[in-house]
């Protein structure tokens, strides 16, 4: 219990540092901002401690099935702390910052050909964006796009090369994914497998689809202004981070399906060796 509640209160902490990296490390942050984003912090904080220290959880996924969730959790915090050091280097240049804005830059430019995601969000921008935004966008959106595509071959590796998840023992479908519902009818195999394919098809169109609805929202209403650094951030993060989540949640319960099909075809071949062994 003691182990449980120690390892849950560290889960909180490092979501409610994940949250609060930003106004930490940036400065000119004003009084009214900085409260906003403590009490954030500390609400996500909480959340986190009390799902990860009940004996079951009741929103967050695959929590018994390491390193699932510390994966996601390190994508979106390098995505983040990255996109932060960056902004800082504008105003607190340093070595790291400079060779992160680089590196930034090269990637961006080099994703940032017609129909691309990256080119997608650089044509989200309002039409009197000044070239010093137009250059962050591009730069910020690259680099989390390429760590979020890290993220998600790295999670394949985990999958087909490492064995996740039965390599770390055995697998609870029920406890590790308490949003699926056994009993809403039909077969479960099928479900985990059509609810495979749609996070798989939604993470792969979303990082195209939410510059395009976010350009058509512009004409009824105030256009997401990016000259601020913080929204920057978030809204590059969340741009990167969100489709790559789904993508993996995807291949992570395509996986579970092939479990559960494989462990059926086991029980079916024991069933017909045992008739036959009665028929004998």
């Amino acid at each position: 219990m003691i182990a449980r509640m120690t390892g849950a209160a560290m889960r909180g902490l490092l979501v409610a540092l994940l949250i609060a990296t930003p106004a930490l490390l940036l400065p000119g942050i004003v009084a009214d901002q900085t409260q906003i984003v403590v009490l954030v912090a500390v609400i996500a904080s909480i959340m986190t401690f009390i799902e990860y220290n009940s004996n079951a959880p009741s929103i967050v996924e695959f929590r018994d099935a390491a390193p699932f969730n510390r994966l996601r959790f390190i994508t979106l915090f390098l995505i983040v702390f990255l996109l932060t050091a960056i902004a800082k280097g504008k105003t607190e240049p340093t070595m790291l910052t400079a060779s992160l804005t680089s590196i930034g830059t090269v990637i961006g430019n080099a994703i940032d050909f017609p129909y691309s995601p990256v080119r997608l969000v650089v044509l989200m921008l309002p039409g009197d964006a000044t070239i010093d935004t137009i250059n962050s966008v591009r730069t910020a959106a690259g680099l989390a796009y390429m760590i979020s595509l890290v993220a998600m071959i790295v999670f394949v590796a985990m999958v087909r090369i490492l064995g996740w998840p039965t390599r770390s023992g055995a697998f609870n479908v029920w406890v590790n994914l308490p949003l699926f519902d056994p009993t809403a009818g039909g077969d479960v195999l099928y479900r985990l497998q059509r609810d495979a394919r749609i996070n798989i098809a939604l993470g792969f169109l979303l990082p195209f689809i939410i510059p395009a609805v976010v350009k058509a929202a512009a004409v009824l209403i105030d256009p997401i202004s990016l000259d601020n650094t913080q929204t920057l951030i978030w809204t590059i993060s969340a741009w990167a981070f969100l489709p790559a989540s789904m993508i993996m949640r995807g291949i992570a319960m395509n996986r579970i399906a092939e479990l559960i099909e494989e462990k059926r075809r086991r029980a079916y071949a024991s069933a017909a060796e045992d008739v036959e062994f009665q028929t004998a």
